[in-house]
């Protein structure tokens, strides 16, 4: 099942966002609302049922609110006040004017239909007319997202403190839960939301809402997350080279010595 009324509100959304975007020269902003934008669906579906959800539901609800709003904050932190990111700045600059019209679709757009195909099984659960209650493979899905998440928070704030110390200008974070990945950050994202998916398979979703998390590990292993950065890393710090060799690209182990 899914829900029109949760499509709506993410469509007024992106164009409102792609209408600041618009305004301040800066389509960054897009990247703060990723998280938030979950959340925002599941908030949706439960005022649409008349907040008439069930505790194993309202987990549901928590668990992706508690991930959006953290990433959502972070990502603000981070990002508002450092100018547009490189990445849309290339863009910018490679298309010209037409890239103010061109972002509301393939920038605006695109990520609001991202939300709204990854979050099926959320919208799936949540609109589950007969839930069933917490069980053992609920349990096992907020153990992964605690997982991920724990990965994801502490990945960020480590790689935050870091870059924080001039004394570390130039050098490569491979400490703490870098120093058994080159992306903690992305592999917890990859497990929260295998952990949601768990629990909301646990709820009533359908099997085949399997596509969500396939298609985050997607992303994130093979197209904007770790591939993406890996490239423009190995550009910019002198020794990335010999990081890549000693530590894992995702799945986290003990680094070669």
């Amino acid at each position: 099942m899914i829900s029109g009324v949760a499509a709506i509100g993410l469509l007024v959304c992106v164009v409102l966002l792609w209408l600041v975007s618009v305004a301040i020269r800066n389509v960054s902003i897009v990247d703060i609302f990723w998280g938030p934008g979950f959340a925002l669906v599941a908030w949706t579906i439960a005022a649409e049922r008349g907040w008439a959800l069930t505790p194993s539901q309202w987990l549901l609800v928590a668990l992706v609110s508690v991930w959006g709003l953290r990433l959502g904050t972070y990502l603000a932190k981070r990002n508002l006040g450092a100018g547009e990111d490189h990445r849309y700045a290339a863009m910018r600059s490679r298309i010209g004017p037409r890239f103010v019209w061109l972002s509301a679709f393939t920038v605006f757009g695109l990520q609001g239909a991202l939300i709204w195909v990854i979050a099926l099984p959320l919208q799936a659960a949540l609109l589950e007319p007969s839930p069933r209650s917490l069980g053992v493979h609920a349990g096992v899905g907020v153990l992964v997202w605690a997982i991920g998440l724990t990965f994801e928070a502490l990945g960020d704030a480590q790689l935050a403190r870091f870059k924080a110390d001039p004394s570390n200008a130039g050098k490569i974070m491979d400490r703490g839960l870098w120093r058994y990945t080159r992306h903690p950050n992305y592999f917890g994202d990859f497990m929260i939301w295998w952990g949601h998916f768990l629990v909301a398979l646990a709820i009533g979703a359908p099997w085949w809402t399997v596509i969500s998390p396939a298609i985050m590990s997607f992303l994130l292993t093979r197209v904007s997350g770790v591939p993406m950065l890996e490239k423009a890393m190995s550009k910019r710090r002198a020794g990335y080279d010999d990081y890549v060799r000693r530590t894992s690209s995702f799945f986290p182990r003990p680094p070669r010595e």
